[in-house]
Protein backbone atom coordinates (compact mmCIF):
# COMPACT_ATOMS: atom_id res chain seq x y z
CA UNK A 1 0.00 0.00 0.00
CA UNK A 2 2.80 2.42 0.91
CA UNK A 3 4.40 1.87 -2.52
CA UNK A 4 1.13 2.79 -4.20
CA UNK A 5 0.77 5.92 -2.07
CA UNK A 6 4.26 6.99 -3.13
CA UNK A 7 3.08 6.85 -6.75
CA UNK A 8 2.23 10.46 -7.61
CA UNK A 9 -0.88 9.79 -9.68
CA UNK A 10 -2.32 7.30 -7.22
CA UNK A 11 -1.61 9.62 -4.31
CA UNK A 12 -3.38 12.49 -6.09
CA UNK A 13 -6.38 10.25 -6.71
CA UNK A 14 -6.58 9.30 -3.02
CA UNK A 15 -6.23 12.91 -1.85
CA UNK A 16 -9.09 13.89 -4.14
CA UNK A 17 -11.13 11.10 -2.60
CA UNK A 18 -10.41 12.50 0.89
CA UNK A 19 -12.06 15.80 -0.05
CA UNK A 20 -14.87 14.15 -2.00
CA UNK A 21 -15.81 12.03 1.01
CA UNK A 22 -15.97 15.15 3.20
CA UNK A 23 -18.34 16.70 0.68
CA UNK A 24 -20.45 13.53 0.79
CA UNK A 25 -20.96 14.14 4.49
CA UNK A 26 -18.37 11.85 6.07
CA UNK A 27 -17.01 13.08 9.41
CA UNK A 28 -13.47 14.36 9.95
CA UNK A 29 -12.72 11.37 12.22
CA UNK A 30 -13.95 8.83 9.63
CA UNK A 31 -11.94 10.36 6.80
CA UNK A 32 -8.76 10.73 8.88
CA UNK A 33 -8.93 7.09 9.92
CA UNK A 34 -9.63 5.78 6.42
CA UNK A 35 -6.95 7.86 4.67
CA UNK A 36 -4.38 8.33 7.45
CA UNK A 37 -1.50 6.97 5.33
CA UNK A 38 -2.07 9.33 2.42
CA UNK A 39 -2.85 12.36 4.63
CA UNK A 40 0.46 11.97 6.48
CA UNK A 41 3.12 14.13 4.88
CA UNK A 42 0.85 16.29 2.74
CA UNK A 43 2.24 19.72 1.87
CA UNK A 44 0.38 23.00 1.56
CA UNK A 45 1.18 23.18 -2.15
CA UNK A 46 -0.13 19.65 -2.65
CA UNK A 47 -3.41 20.39 -0.86
CA UNK A 48 -3.97 23.60 -2.82
CA UNK A 49 -3.26 21.80 -6.10
CA UNK A 50 -5.81 19.09 -5.25
CA UNK A 51 -8.49 21.67 -4.41
CA UNK A 52 -7.67 23.50 -7.66
CA UNK A 53 -8.03 20.28 -9.70
CA UNK A 54 -11.38 19.47 -8.11
CA UNK A 55 -12.65 22.98 -8.89
CA UNK A 56 -11.42 22.62 -12.47
CA UNK A 57 -13.32 19.34 -12.67
CA UNK A 58 -16.56 21.03 -11.65
CA UNK A 59 -16.64 21.19 -7.84
CA UNK A 60 -18.40 24.46 -6.93
CA UNK A 61 -16.09 27.06 -5.37
CA UNK A 62 -18.84 27.95 -2.89
CA UNK A 63 -19.04 24.30 -1.85
CA UNK A 64 -15.27 24.25 -1.23
CA UNK A 65 -15.61 27.52 0.70
CA UNK A 66 -18.41 26.03 2.82
CA UNK A 67 -16.21 23.13 3.90
CA UNK A 68 -12.77 24.74 3.82
CA UNK A 69 -12.61 24.68 7.64
CA UNK A 70 -13.31 20.94 7.52
CA UNK A 71 -10.58 20.45 4.91
CA UNK A 72 -8.09 22.24 7.15
CA UNK A 73 -9.15 20.18 10.17
CA UNK A 74 -8.54 16.88 8.37
CA UNK A 75 -5.02 17.90 7.32
CA UNK A 76 -4.22 20.06 10.38
CA UNK A 77 -1.84 17.66 12.17
CA UNK A 78 0.17 16.87 9.05
CA UNK A 79 0.45 20.52 8.04
CA UNK A 80 1.50 21.61 11.52
CA UNK A 81 4.38 19.11 11.46
CA UNK A 82 5.88 20.70 8.35
CA UNK A 83 8.89 22.96 8.82
CA UNK A 84 7.73 26.49 8.04
CA UNK A 85 9.85 28.53 5.62
CA UNK A 86 11.95 31.16 7.36
CA UNK A 87 11.46 34.79 6.37
CA UNK A 88 13.13 38.01 7.41
CA UNK A 89 11.64 41.18 8.93
CA UNK A 90 10.16 43.42 6.26
CA UNK A 91 9.38 40.50 3.91
CA UNK A 92 5.60 40.44 3.17
CA UNK A 93 5.22 36.94 4.64
CA UNK A 94 6.95 38.00 7.85
CA UNK A 95 4.61 41.01 8.04
CA UNK A 96 1.50 38.85 7.51
CA UNK A 97 2.65 36.58 10.35
CA UNK A 98 3.47 39.47 12.68
CA UNK A 99 -0.03 40.84 12.07
CA UNK A 100 -1.45 37.42 12.91
CA UNK A 101 0.44 37.41 16.21
CA UNK A 102 -0.97 40.88 16.97
CA UNK A 103 -4.50 39.70 16.08
CA UNK A 104 -4.15 36.67 18.37
CA UNK A 105 -2.83 38.85 21.17
CA UNK A 106 -5.70 41.33 20.82
CA UNK A 107 -8.24 38.50 20.84
CA UNK A 108 -6.73 36.73 23.85
CA UNK A 109 -5.80 39.74 25.98
CA UNK A 110 -8.65 42.14 25.18
CA UNK A 111 -11.64 40.67 23.39
CA UNK A 112 -12.03 37.38 25.24
CA UNK A 113 -11.80 39.02 28.71
CA UNK A 114 -14.33 41.65 27.55
CA UNK A 115 -16.68 38.88 26.41
CA UNK A 116 -16.41 37.19 29.81
CA UNK A 117 -17.16 40.46 31.54
CA UNK A 118 -20.21 41.07 29.36
CA UNK A 119 -21.35 37.52 29.99
CA UNK A 120 -21.25 38.14 33.75
CA UNK A 121 -22.72 41.64 33.88
CA UNK A 122 -24.78 42.07 30.73
CA UNK A 123 -24.33 45.83 31.16
CA UNK A 124 -24.41 48.44 28.41
CA UNK A 125 -21.05 49.79 29.61
CA UNK A 126 -19.37 46.40 29.17
CA UNK A 127 -20.97 46.03 25.74
CA UNK A 128 -19.47 49.37 24.72
CA UNK A 129 -16.05 48.32 26.03
CA UNK A 130 -16.28 45.19 23.89
CA UNK A 131 -17.30 47.40 20.96
CA UNK A 132 -14.05 49.38 21.31
CA UNK A 133 -12.04 46.17 20.97
CA UNK A 134 -14.12 44.98 18.00
CA UNK A 135 -13.62 48.34 16.28
CA UNK A 136 -9.87 47.82 16.59
CA UNK A 137 -10.12 44.26 15.29
CA UNK A 138 -11.88 45.52 12.16
CA UNK A 139 -8.43 46.74 11.14
CA UNK A 140 -8.11 43.14 9.91
CA UNK A 141 -9.66 44.35 6.65
CA UNK A 142 -6.23 45.79 5.71
CA UNK A 143 -4.59 42.39 6.26
CA UNK A 144 -7.18 40.68 4.07
CA UNK A 145 -7.09 43.43 1.43
CA UNK A 146 -3.30 43.12 0.99
CA UNK A 147 -3.65 39.38 0.72
CA UNK A 148 -6.48 39.61 -1.83
CA UNK A 149 -5.28 42.52 -3.96
CA UNK A 150 -1.50 42.03 -3.87
CA UNK A 151 -0.81 38.33 -3.25
CA UNK A 152 -3.74 36.57 -4.95
CA UNK A 153 -3.19 38.11 -8.42
CA UNK A 154 0.32 36.62 -8.53
CA UNK A 155 -0.97 33.17 -7.53
CA UNK A 156 -3.65 33.43 -10.21
CA UNK A 157 -0.93 34.28 -12.75
CA UNK A 158 0.52 30.83 -12.05
CA UNK A 159 -2.89 29.17 -12.52
CA UNK A 160 -3.67 28.94 -8.78
CA UNK A 161 -7.21 30.35 -8.80
CA UNK A 162 -9.33 27.99 -6.67
CA UNK A 163 -7.74 28.39 -3.22
CA UNK A 164 -7.59 32.22 -3.46
CA UNK A 165 -11.27 32.34 -4.52
CA UNK A 166 -12.26 30.15 -1.58
CA UNK A 167 -10.18 32.14 0.91
CA UNK A 168 -11.47 35.48 -0.39
CA UNK A 169 -15.02 34.23 0.19
CA UNK A 170 -14.20 33.33 3.79
CA UNK A 171 -12.52 36.72 4.30
CA UNK A 172 -15.78 38.35 3.20
CA UNK A 173 -17.74 36.17 5.64
CA UNK A 174 -15.47 37.37 8.46
CA UNK A 175 -15.88 41.00 7.40
CA UNK A 176 -19.67 40.62 7.47
CA UNK A 177 -19.64 38.85 10.84
CA UNK A 178 -17.55 41.67 12.33
CA UNK A 179 -19.82 44.36 10.88
CA UNK A 180 -22.94 42.59 12.16
CA UNK A 181 -21.36 42.19 15.60
CA UNK A 182 -20.44 45.86 15.65
CA UNK A 183 -24.01 46.85 14.75
CA UNK A 184 -25.56 44.72 17.51
CA UNK A 185 -23.13 46.18 20.06
CA UNK A 186 -23.88 49.75 18.97
CA UNK A 187 -27.60 49.01 19.44
CA UNK A 188 -27.03 46.81 22.48
CA UNK A 189 -30.07 45.05 23.92
CA UNK A 190 -29.52 42.97 27.07
CA UNK A 191 -32.17 40.47 25.94
CA UNK A 192 -29.89 39.52 23.02
CA UNK A 193 -26.77 39.07 25.16
CA UNK A 194 -26.46 35.30 24.58
CA UNK A 195 -26.95 35.72 20.85
CA UNK A 196 -24.21 38.37 20.79
CA UNK A 197 -21.81 36.16 22.76
CA UNK A 198 -22.38 33.22 20.41
CA UNK A 199 -21.92 35.43 17.36
CA UNK A 200 -18.72 36.94 18.78
CA UNK A 201 -17.18 33.55 19.61
CA UNK A 202 -18.08 32.17 16.17
CA UNK A 203 -16.41 35.20 14.56
CA UNK A 204 -13.24 34.82 16.62
CA UNK A 205 -13.02 31.11 15.82
CA UNK A 206 -13.34 31.84 12.11
CA UNK A 207 -10.57 34.45 12.32
CA UNK A 208 -8.27 32.03 14.16
CA UNK A 209 -9.02 29.28 11.62
CA UNK A 210 -8.09 31.71 8.85
CA UNK A 211 -4.76 32.38 10.56
CA UNK A 212 -4.07 28.63 10.55
CA UNK A 213 -4.95 28.36 6.84
CA UNK A 214 -2.80 31.33 5.92
CA UNK A 215 0.28 30.12 7.77
CA UNK A 216 0.02 26.41 6.99
CA UNK A 217 -1.40 26.47 3.46
CA UNK A 218 -1.42 29.85 1.71
CA UNK A 219 1.89 31.43 2.72
CA UNK A 220 4.11 28.32 2.33
CA UNK A 221 2.52 27.73 -1.10
CA UNK A 222 3.12 31.38 -2.07
CA UNK A 223 6.77 31.18 -0.95
CA UNK A 224 7.20 28.12 -3.18
CA UNK A 225 5.59 29.89 -6.14
CA UNK A 226 6.40 33.61 -6.29
CA UNK A 227 9.68 35.10 -7.47
CA UNK A 228 11.79 37.49 -5.43
CA UNK A 229 10.81 40.38 -7.74
CA UNK A 230 7.14 39.62 -7.14
CA UNK A 231 7.62 39.71 -3.37
CA UNK A 232 9.43 43.04 -3.75
CA UNK A 233 6.43 44.43 -5.68
CA UNK A 234 4.06 43.22 -2.96
CA UNK A 235 6.20 44.87 -0.28
CA UNK A 236 6.40 48.16 -2.18
CA UNK A 237 2.64 48.32 -2.74
CA UNK A 238 1.67 47.30 0.79
CA UNK A 239 1.99 50.76 2.34
CA UNK A 240 -0.81 52.09 0.17
CA UNK A 241 -3.31 49.60 1.63
CA UNK A 242 -1.94 49.71 5.18
CA UNK A 243 -1.39 47.19 7.96
CA UNK A 244 -3.38 45.52 10.73
CA UNK A 245 -2.52 46.49 14.33
CA UNK A 246 1.22 46.71 13.60
CA UNK A 247 3.53 48.14 10.94
CA UNK A 248 6.78 46.60 9.67
CA UNK A 249 9.72 48.28 11.38
CA UNK A 250 12.10 47.89 8.45
CA UNK A 251 12.07 47.33 4.70
CA UNK A 252 13.17 43.98 3.35
CA UNK A 253 16.39 44.09 1.33
CA UNK A 254 16.82 40.81 -0.60
CA UNK A 255 20.18 39.09 -0.81
CA UNK A 256 20.38 39.84 -4.52
CA UNK A 257 20.37 43.57 -3.74
CA UNK A 258 23.51 43.02 -1.68
CA UNK A 259 25.00 41.05 -4.58
CA UNK A 260 24.30 43.96 -6.93
CA UNK A 261 26.09 46.31 -4.51
CA UNK A 262 29.06 43.94 -4.35
CA UNK A 263 29.16 43.70 -8.15
CA UNK A 264 29.07 47.50 -8.38
CA UNK A 265 31.96 47.74 -5.92
CA UNK A 266 33.85 45.04 -7.84
CA UNK A 267 33.34 46.94 -11.10
CA UNK A 268 34.78 50.11 -9.55
CA UNK A 269 37.75 48.09 -8.23
CA UNK A 270 38.50 46.61 -11.66
CA UNK A 271 38.59 50.12 -13.09
CA UNK A 272 41.06 51.28 -10.43
CA UNK A 273 43.49 48.33 -10.74
CA UNK A 274 44.47 48.92 -14.43
CA UNK A 275 45.01 52.63 -13.65
CA UNK A 276 47.41 51.72 -10.84
CA UNK A 277 49.30 49.44 -13.23
CA UNK A 278 49.56 52.22 -15.82
CA UNK A 279 50.89 54.68 -13.20
CA UNK A 280 53.46 52.10 -12.05
CA UNK A 281 54.71 51.68 -15.61
CA UNK A 282 55.70 55.35 -15.66
CA UNK A 283 57.59 55.19 -12.36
Amino acid sequence: MSELINNREYRRKLLKEVIKELHRGKSVAEVKEKFKDVIDGITSTELSAIEQELINEGLDVKEVQRLCDVHAEVFRESLEQLKKPETIPGHPVHTFKEENRAIEKHINENIKPALEKLKSSGSFEDAQKLLEHINLLMDIDKHYSRKENLLFPYLEKYGITGPPSVMWGVDDEIRKMLKDLRTTLINYDNSKKEEILQHANATLNKILDMIFKEENILLPMALDTLTEDEWISIMEESDEIGYCLIEPEIKWHPERVNVEKKNSHLLQTTKIIPLIRVLKSFS
